[in-house]
């Protein structure tokens, strides 16, 4: 089971991983410097959230671990850990814009976002591998 027991760290890489769905209860971490931003993560087995300067940057339902979770002008991607079975996931991109979303290296297919440049997809976790999640701008 990967569970980030930090609850929000930086990687080598210059990437985040944050969230641990093994907890019972809620939990949250906040001003967390990163790169001249502020994050807070709140986390626990039924939902993880992640905001970057108090705007929403990520959401999953139910909780989720995230390692390596990378946002560029035109990409997100990141592996998601969690509980076995569907999980919901919201990521925060350009308003009304075309993304195609891949998991584990095979399009999902393209979708656009919503005025508020919000877009959900679903991945199934099988076991403790987690899921390869990249959303790019098309």
């Amino acid at each position: 089971m990967t569970v980030i027991r930090e609850l929000l760290k930086v990687e080598e890489d210059g990437t985040l991983s944050f969230g641990d769905y093994s907890l019972a209860a809620k939990t949250k971490l906040d001003e967390f410097e990163f790169q001249g931003d502020l994050y807070k993560v709140k986390t626990f087995k039924e939902i993880t959230k992640l905001e970057k300067n108090g705007m929403f940057a990520y959401e999953s339902v139910p909780g989720t671990a995230i390692e390596h979770f990378k946002v560029t002008e035109n990409e997100v991607s990141f592996k998601v850990y969690g509980a076995e079975g569907s999980v919901q996931f919201t990521v925060e991109l350009a308003e009304e814009s075309l993304y195609e979303v891949f998991v584990d290296d095979m399009s999902a297919g393209k979708m656009t976002t919503n005025l508020g440049g919000k877009l959900s997809a679903s991945v199934e976790i099988k076991g403790e591998a987690g899921v390869e999640v990249k959303i790019v701008k098309r």
